[in-house]
Parts: C-alpha cells; sequence; structure tokens
C-alpha cells in the first residue's frame, strides 16, 4: 500500500484503559509458549510502531513467549526477499500489498493459515476481507489495519452558513455543493496534479455503479476499459467534473493543498475528498480542528448503490506454521488485540467484532463504522494494477484521469486510451 494510503491521524489518546483481560479468541486460551522467540516485521515506525508494540507486548503476557519487531519501513518486498534468500523469514510479516502476499503464497514462501485461524476470520471479518487474504481458496491473510479512502469531508462552518446538509447520494451531493457556490465559496476543491486522487474518485464511483464483480474484472483487465461500465462512471464524474462547483486550477494543485482551500487560515472551497488521511494533513495544518470544523460524511450512493468503501489495510501473513506462530497470527485476528491499539487512536480496524465505543473520537468511530458497515469493500484498485499503469506519474490510470479532469466531455478518448495504456502494462 503506497505511503499516501495510510491513515495518519493525530494520535488522540483519550486515556482509554488498554484492555488486559485474555484475548478472547474463541478456541479458549492461546496457549504457554514460555521460552520461544518469534519474529515480527511490518513498515510500521514511530508511534505506529510503539503501538503495534504494545499490541505484541499483550500476547507476550498472555503466552509467555517473546517477540520481537523489525520495522521495514518502504522495502518490505526487497527486505523479505532478502530475508527468505538468507534463509531466516519471520515468523509473521505485516504487508500492505494483496500482490505481495498472493506472489508469496504462490511460491510456496507463506503458510495457509490454520482453521482455527480461519474460523475466527470467517466469524470476525466480512466476506470481502476474507476475499482479499485468500489465495487459489485458502485462507493466507488476517487483515489488522485498515484505511478508509470513500470519506467527503466538509468545513462545518462554511456548510452551516450556506444551510447544506450532508447528503446520501450523488444528485443530494450537487445540490449541497450548489448551494456552498451559491454562498460564495467553491463547492469543491480537488488536486489532481499527480492524478491518484481523480483515481480514487473513479474507483468510487465505478465501485457503486458498476458493482464490486465488476470492479475486480477491471482491475484484472478482465474487461476492456472500453466497456459500457467504464462508459458510465465516468458519465458520474462528468456531471462534477469541468462545472463551476469545482474550484478552478485543480490541475495544477497539490492534494495537500486541496485540504488547505478548505481548512486553512483563508478557505475557498467548502469541501474536499478523500480517504481518512486527511484528518493528518488537517491537524498538521492547524487552522482546523477534526471532529469540530472538520466533519465527513460517507461518499455517496450512485444509482441507489449500497454502502460502499474503496480501501486499503495491512495483513498479517506466517512463513511458519509451529504452534506459536499459529497463536499469534490467532491473535491479530480476535477483537481484542486490535482494541488495544484502536484505544489509542490511530488504528482502523476492519474487524467487526471491535467494540467501536474505544475508538477516542467520533470521527474516528464515525470512519471505522463506515469501513466494517459496508457491503461491498474493495482495495484501491491502482494499486492491484501493474505499476506502470496504476501508480506511475505522468502515464496510465495516473494521467489519463487528469486529462478527463481537464476535458470531461471526450469520454470515448478516455476510455480508449486507458485501455490502450492497460494493454501495453499487463503483457
Amino acid at each position: 500500500m503506497r505511503r499516501r494510503h495510510h491513515p495518519t491521524r493525530p494520535d488522540g489518546n483519550s486515556g482509554v484503559t488498554t484492555p488486559a483481560e485474555s484475548p478472547g479468541t474463541g478456541g479458549g486460551g492461546l496457549g504457554d509458549f514460555t521460552g520461544t522467540t518469534l519474529n515480527v516485521v511490518a513498515a510500521w515506525s514511530g508511534a505506529e510502531q510503539t503501538n503495534f508494540e504494545a499490541v505484541l507486548s499483550q500476547f507476550e503476557k498472555e503466552t509467555g513467549a517473546k517477540v520481537t519487531y523489525t520495522s521495514f519501513g518502504d522495502n518490505g518486498p526487497t527486505y523479505i526477499s532478502g530475508q527468505l534468500a538468507g534463509g531466516t523469514p519471520p515468523n509473521v510479516a505485516v504487508v500492505g500489498q494483496p500482490a505481495l502476499m498472493e506472489q508469496l503464497a504462490t511460491k510456496g514462501d507463506i503458510k495457509p493459515v490454520a482453521d482455527d485461524v480461519a474460523a475466527l476470520v470467517k466469524d470476525n471479518y466480512s466476506q470481502s476481507w476474507i476475499d482479499l487474504g485468500t489465495v487459489d481458496s485458502k485462507l493466507y491473510g488476517v487483515w489488522f489495519k485498515a484505511a478508509n479512502k470513500s470519506t467527503v469531508w466538509y468545513n462545518a462552518t462554511i456548510w452551516n452558513d450556506a444551510g447544506a446538509t450532508p447528503p446520501k447520494d450523488w444528485d443530494g451531493f450537487l445540490k449541497e455543493l450548489g448551494l456552498i457556490r451559491d454562498s460564495g465559496y467553491a463547492g469543491i476543491s480537488i488536486g489532481a496534479d499527480v492524478g491518484w486522487p481523480l483515481t480514487d474518485w473513479f474507483e468510487n464511483v465505478y465501485l457503486r455503479t458498476a458493482g464490486p464483480e465488476k470492479y475486480d474484472q477491471l482491475t484484472r483487465h478482465e474487461i476492456p476499459w472500453t466497456d459500457p461500465s467504464v462508459k458510465e462512471a465516468l458519465d458520474v464524474l462528468a456531471t462534477l467534473f469541468g462545472t463551476d462547483l469545482v474550484e478552478p486550477g485543480g490541475a495544477q494543485r497539490t492534494f495537500p493543498e486541496s485540504i488547505t482551500q478548505v481548512f486553512g487560515a483563508n478557505p475557498q472551497a467548502g469541501t474536499v475528498f478523500e480517504g481518512d488521511f486527511v484528518a493528518g494533513v488537517i491537524a498538521q495544518d492547524g487552522n482546523s480542528e477534526v471532529g469540530k470544523t472538520a466533519l465527513l460524511f460517507d461518499f455517496p450512493s450512485v444509482n441507489n448503490s449500497g454502502p460502499a468503501v474503496v480501501g486499503g489495510g495491512d495483513v498479517a501473513i506466517q512463513f511458519t506454521d509451529d504452534e506459536a506462530t499459529t497463536a499469534l497470527m490467532k491473535y491479530l485476528a480476535s477483537p481484542e488485540s486490535a482494541s488495544i491499539w484502536v484505544s489509542k487512536g490511530g488504528l482502523t480496524s476492519p474487524n467487526n467484532k471491535v467494540d467501536t465505543s474505544l475508538y477516542p473520537d467520533d470521527i474516528s468511530r464515525q470512519i471505522a463504522e463506515a469501513l466494517t458497515g459496508a457491503e461491498s469493500f474493495r482495495f484501491d484498485m491502482s494499486d492491484l494494477t501493474p505499476s506502470a499503469f496504476g501508480g506511475t506519474q505522468g502515464q496510465g490510470f495516473w494521467q489519463e484521469m487528469i486529462t478527463f479532469y481537464e476535458n470531461p466531455k471526450d469520454v470515448q478518448g478516455t476510455m480508449d486510451r486507458l485501455e490502450a495504456a492497460a494493454v501495453a502494462a499487463y503483457k
């Protein structure tokens, strides 16, 4: 998962007591592993590392095992490859790329989870998360951390003064943005200078108009980008892009600047769309307060679509199948393990058994409940496609969405160029 997808909220420590009771893993105790050392690796450093180490510390207390943690930063695939080559793989890794999990599973480098872990995952997670952790009909991954990229943030002062209220559907969304425009502000600010925020716009609309199965097919390029379902999504976006609801200059505006235009000292627009990591930019800017001036609502329904979330996440995978490693995977699949970090702030858990009252503020709780309550969850499409198509500045998905943003009337041309770029990248 590219760094921009990680939810980076303020710590938000509310003083909620960390759960200390034995994890309710649904299968009795985790076992006594005194004298056993487990090695765990993940990307997290700083405050995130401290919070995850608190999770691992509770496992140590429950089992007697010793757990050592190493952060591989942004070099997960390279680090893991090196450890495998040296014959020293970790017991458990937490990675942000489903494609990496699939690659390791296909090569036989990681083990399917044990039956009791799979049963716990089935009880605690929606089918979307189970599917994301499955390779060739076997469950390999336990999703521990998630990012919700289906949130729309608004300046409550501007919206209240304009008489606008959070909408439920796309038509209502356009109507409320019109009220903001009529009050003297741009309805929405968009930062599209590198293109990835625009791919997120497309993914959210496409999931709602085409549905999850088509989303998967397009992600794998099993259907072309000239498919009528792509046209439908682009047509929806064209009712916003290129209109006077949008603050001019978006193709030259960075993503952080698009947030400052809404929540800075001199706001020019009332609304901005992006994931839950928007909160971190707002906090860093310091002119608005998340939960007061800065509020959010779920990405609106399109054509009566049900609750849906596009996002990212971090999945735990195991390289060994000994009893202690299996116990750790079982622990990570439990709501109690996630609750330790949730109560400290900065974690959105995809585990639907986590008590949402533990979230330290209303905003993080709202984000988590939208995530676990979604009828459809799909991983960010651009993260699942070849990087030449979905993750490279100046070409492919990123660039063609910028071109479409600047000329939303050219739907057919956009589809043709996207298909040509996909054909080249998927070879």
